[in-house]
């Protein structure tokens, strides 16, 4: 079988995959298969960047390897036009972007920089999987130096339909470097069939019905691979001793108590504020939820360089602060929120506590937050999911309360009926969405993924 070379902006853990979740298990678990690299950042900032030694660390069958970048391409490539200009116009932000040629430049030149040094490092019979909006342009890269092995991208976030993506500058040279690859992967057909619009409007392209596009001399594959989770392994998280302190925790509160869980990142994409006025909203027009239901929100901080998320955590004090300030009493608080982080096992234990998941992005490539609470759940009385109609994972998880998180009506609307949902109506509603979690595991995500790629070079032999 053929060595996987696997590329993404950071590398690992190997050991403690449990700690790290999503990506990392199934990078992992795909790499331990049939051995292989694993080349990206190593996360520290030095002088010599990527002209520095590789490093090195053996894993069992796994190698890893990184390389350092400097300040000026940390600062234009990943602080700069990954999440200043990508990162909004893809999540359908234009408002929060920012153009800047400086940025832009640094972009290409680390994708330039990474190829260079992954280049040597590549055996002729290699598969490539290159990951996330960090490396749009390093296929393109390795084919000019005569890369000739198939390489496959897999797109972790949204990708934004024509009319917004064609706002950024230069777009038409990034959709031409993506090209390069053989296979091309999002989590939705949403965002496939954005992609495949772009070439066939902008381009004249022709697409098959199996995703064959073809332009300028190219054909690719492009397709949905909805990426899950280790389903198994987090439904046992869920019936750990660590689970079940966390649960016990919830119990001893006083009073008859029913719970809403939020999980997400302080991010603009994660609808926050919103979901913390659906929730007021909630009180106010159902009042026989007070001193009955609490909104638990776990938010850790993220980029706080940034003004945008220092912005959205002051928001959400303040809302926090107003709301209990308006309904609290002295053994009940509607809103807890913690921007400290907890293990997964502790979160398993949350989830099946929780009544209620609530998981109500404005954007967001999958949120593997909604397969998370649905493997937690007991069987016999599970919670329920609401989901925002905007999260990928609402394609596959249609039996779910789906809601628009921006109507707080409609979310309040969503929110109450998951509360007082009958006992039976839950169990039906969870047995559809544990199937749709199962059948789309992190296994099937990356062996669909990876067969399509090796596809590719079977028919190149």
């Amino acid at each position: 079988m053929s060595r996987l070379v696997v590329v993404s902006n950071r590398v690992g853990p190997v050991r403690e995959t449990a700690k790290a979740g999503g990506l990392a298990v199934a990078i992992v678990d795909a790499l331990r298969t049939d051995g292989g690299v694993w080349f990206g950042w190593s996360g520290d900032i030095s002088p010599e960047g990527t002209h520095g030694p590789v490093k090195r660390e053996e894993a069992g069958r796994i190698s890893l390897l990184t390389i350092d970048i400097d300040q000026a391409a940390y600062d234009t490539h990943y602080a700069g036009f990954c999440n200043r200009t990508l990162w909004p116009i893809f999540h359908y932000r234009l408002d929060l972007a920012h153009f800047d040629r400086e940025l832009e430049r640094g972009y290409w030149n680390v994708n330039n920089r990474f190829a260079t040094r992954l280049f040597p490092l590549l055996e002729d019979d290699d598969v490539i999987w290159v990951h996330d909006y960090h490396f749009l342009a390093l296929g393109s890269k390795l084919r000019t130096m005569g890369a000739n092995q198939p390489i496959g991208f897999f797109l972790h976030i949204p990708f934004p339909v024509p009319e917004v993506f064609t706002a950024l500058p230069n777009h038409e040279a990034l959709a031409r470097a993506m090209l390069a690859y053989d296979v091309v992967g999002f989590q939705t057909r949403r965002d496939a069939n954005a992609f495949i619009r772009f070439f066939v409007e902008e381009y004249g392209a022709q697409v098959t019905e199996d995703g064959l596009l073809t332009v300028q001399g190219r054909t690719i594959k492009v397709g949905a691979f909805p990426i899950g989770i280790d389903t198994d392994t987090f439904r046992q998280f869920s019936l750990s001793p660590e689970a079940n302190r966390q649960g016990k925790r919830l119990k001893t509160l006083p009073g008859d108590r029913c719970y809403v869980i939020g999980v997400d990142r302080i991010d603009y994409t994660k609808g926050l504020v919103e979901r913390f006025r659906a929730f007021s909203k909630l009180l106010e027009n159902y009042p026989e939820n007070r001193n009955h239901v609490s909104l638990i929100q776990v938010a850790p901080t993220s980029r706080d360089e940034l003004d945008a998320y220092i912005e959205i955590r002051q928001e959400l004090e303040q809302i926090t602060g107003n709301v209990n300030g308006r309904f609290s009493d002295l053994d009940w608080t509607p809103i807890r929120l913690t921007t400290r982080p907890l293990r997964r096992r502790s979160l398993a234990g949350l989830y099946r506590a929780c009544r209620v998941g609530l998981v109500t992005p404005v954007r967001d490539g999958m949120n593997l937050v909604a397969k998370e609470y649905v493997a937690a759940q007991s069987e016999v009385d599970p919670g329920v999911l609401v989901l925002s109609r905007f999260a990928g994972a609402a394609e596959s998880l249609d039996a779910a309360i789906i809601v628009n998180p921006y109507d707080v009506e409609d979310t309040a609307e969503g929110i109450q009926r998951a509360v007082i949902m009958p006992l039976d109506e839950r169990r039906d509603r969870w047995r559809q969405l544990f199937s749709k979690v199962q059948g789309e595991d992190i296994e099937a995500w990356y062996s669909n993924f990876l067969g399509a790629l090796r596809a590719t070079a079977r028919k190149a032999a």
